[in-house]
């Protein structure tokens, strides 16, 4: 079986930087043994299956340990990928299905790529001893959504330079663990952990834009932001609030293209 594979850099225009993504074109269900082995053979934070034979198309994304319920910038660069390579060059919006979070759209804009995603309400929690002790900071304030937490910080520098423990914080019952606070240069800026889910820092984290919009929307009153993520490898995100959805824009480039030979 030969499947045709493409690495895309997400959230950014140049190479080597945004969030790399695994995207694989299937016209046949694949077990989620090969699948699985797929990702961890790729080794990057994502790897993303999508069905071509019917739309709305089939999405599914693995990192090299769990299949997980909703990724951005895997969807971002899949989009990337079938505007390329399998639409029609008019074509301009791309409907994706996924199992746990249903319907997903994406569409060009000017030169960006944006996701049309649910919102996902913050609930404020207890400060968690496990995150405090894990990130060796007290945020101002923590909160909850459906797959992480969001510790809030007044401070870009601190989110810039925390050296988390990620033993620590693989305990989390969550996928992942969201930082943030107000940025210098955009509106807010983030850091993205997810050890509990097999990647210590996602370099760009299209998904945790849909918690961290309606969040500072309340703090901002704003519904239009520019973001930052601030990995080593950082990338920007163009974001809009519209009601219960929320709009994750992005530039794309693609580093590499060939084929998996499965036996």
């Amino acid at each position: 079986m030969k499947l045709p594979i493409y690495f895309i850099d997400a959230f950014t225009a140049n190479v080597f930087q945004g969030n790399p993504a695994a995207v694989v074109i299937v016209k046949e269900n694949l077990t989620v043994e090969n699948m699985q082995s797929i990702a961890f053979e790729n080794n990057l934070s994502e790897t993303a299956y999508v069905n071509i034979i019917s739309s709305p198309y089939l999405i599914r994304w693995f990192t090299p340990t769990v299949e997980v319920d909703l990724c951005g910038h895997a969807t971002l660069a899949s989009a990337r990928v079938l505007f390329d390579e399998y639409l029609p060059s008019d074509c301009s919006q791309v409907i994706f299905n996924s199992r746990k979070r249903g319907i997903l759209t994406a569409f060009k804009k000017s030169d960006l790529i944006y996701l049309d995603f649910p919102a996902d309400q913050p609930e404020e929690v207890e400060q968690n001893k496990l995150i405090v002790h894990g990130l060796g900071e007290k945020p101002l304030k923590t909160y909850r959504g459906e797959d992480d937490y969001l510790a809030v910080f007044d401070d870009e520098e601190i989110i810039r330079t925390m050296t988390p423990n990620f033993k620590m914080l693989s305990q989390l019952d969550s996928r992942g663990l969201i930082i943030t606070a107000p940025g210098k240069e955009v509106d807010f800026v983030s850091r993205f952990f997810s050890p509990q889910s097999g990647v210590d820092e996602d370099p760009v984290t299209g998904s945790a834009y849909t918690l961290m919009v309606p969040y500072w929307h309340g703090i901002l009153g704003k519904k239009k932001f520019a973001a930052r993520q601030l990995s080593f490898r950082s990338g920007h995100v163009e974001c809009e609030l519209i009601e219960d959805r929320v709009l994750i824009g992005g530039k794309t480039t693609r580093y590499l293209e060939g084929e998996i030979l499965i036996q």
